[in-house]
């Protein structure tokens, strides 16, 4: 089955990845869905048009981080702007590690449905198959691995006053995060509808460490990122020293911005630790090196070659963007700043190209 399938990501949420089509399926993409329409510009047009826009934000202080454009895996476009450490002056380079938000979840979903093509798991088994000490036992029965996968489980958020108020160290496993949500009731019906859920993905992690033997963040190195060839991409620990991060920065914190307006570092806003649901970090070139994995048929057994997913990721002083593109083109845009620092240069992209947002 090595058919070119296309996974479309919704943003809702502030623009937090939503999957709407299952890769197990091989569902097509509408045709209004980032096709072609007649090219405004050529390649080198949009290249010269992207290098004036980010060099005009980066004056404005409106973006920092690293833009890359490709077609076909090959770099039309790569350049960093801004700062990784705005305290000591350090610039961000191409090669700087960038918070991905909730673009890991991509990586969760895909190593669900690997084990599903393995037949290590199906997508139509309950949460209490895998995990049957989960706390919420109405939730354990009824949601299964589909539901969380297409976020319509009645799961929520992990965002939650628990998150605010506990110590963030502790919480180094999908499993340590269950404290956080897995005592609340369901919002709603599983299946009755779609809600974006952080929770539901953190389970799905506990659900991969279940089905595969192994430690979630084993798992995605082995199965996803060795085999992509991505070596610059894991969710490393805050007190980790971890060369060539960059810090996030944020005026949208519960503190707002700092004296004068200017941006607070993030360090108390995110996790301590990268989860199933985000908060992981990686370059630009790894995010390629994906691309191109997913376009190849590199990380599934039966080879099926994946194209057209849109996925971003968006929290206080985080934004990143992946966008495969119609004709084989791919944006990635990874900033530490607030949203919609990344998803407006590919609002931008999409719109020289002329191709559907």
């Amino acid at each position: 089955m090595n058919e070119i399938s296309r996974w479309v990501a919704a943003g809702i949420a502030g623009g937090l990845l939503v999957a709407a089509a299952g890769l197990a399926q091989e569902a097509k993409a509408p045709a209004t869905t980032r096709t072609a329409k007649t090219a405004k510009m050529s390649a080198a047009e949009v290249v010269a048009a992207l290098g004036k826009e980010m060099g005009a934000k980066a004056a404005a202080d409106e973006f920092s981080g690293v833009v890359l454009l490709a077609r076909d895996g090959k770099p039309l476009f790569r350049q960093a702007y801004g700062f990784a450490d705005l305290g000591l002056k350090v610039p961000n380079n191409p090669e700087t590690k960038f918070n991905l938000g909730s673009i890991n979840k991509v990586f969760t979903r895909i190593a669900v449905e690997q084990l599903a093509l393995a037949g290590k798991l199906s997508l139509d088994d309950t949460i209490g198959k895998w995990l049957p000490d989960y706390p919420n036992k109405d939730a354990a029965a009824r949601v299964t691995i589909l539901q969380l996968r297409d976020m319509r489980s009645g799961l929520g958020d992990i965002f939650t006053e628990e998150f605010e108020k506990g110590a963030k160290d502790r919480l180094l496993k999908p499993r340590d995060l269950f404290v956080l949500f897995a005592n609340k009731p369901l919002l709603f019906e599983p299946g009755s509808k779609q809600q974006y859920s952080n929770a539901g993905y953190v389970v799905l992690g506990a659900i991969v460490e279940a089905a595969s033997g192994q430690d979630y963040y084993e798992y995605v190195r082995e199965h996803i990122y060795k085999p992509a060839g991505m070596t610059s991409t894991d969710s490393w620990e805050l007190d980790v020293p971890v060369s060539n991060r960059a810090v996030g920065y944020t005026k949208e914190g519960p503190r707002g911005p700092a004296p004068g307006g200017a941006r607070r570092n993030n360090l108390f806003t995110t996790f301590f630790k990268g989860s199933p649901a985000g908060g992981g970090y990686s370059t630009v070139d790894d995010m390629l090196r994906f691309d191109t994995a997913l376009r190849s048929g590199t990380l599934f057994p039966d080879g099926r070659k994946i194209a057209g997913i849109g996925a971003a990721g968006g929290t206080e002083g985080c934004n990143a963007l992946l966008e495969q593109m119609d004709q084989g083109y791919t944006l990635i845009v990874l900033s530490n700043y607030d949203p919609p620092a990344a998803m407006d240069v590919g609002k931008a992209v999409r719109g020289w190209f002329g191709f559907g947002d």
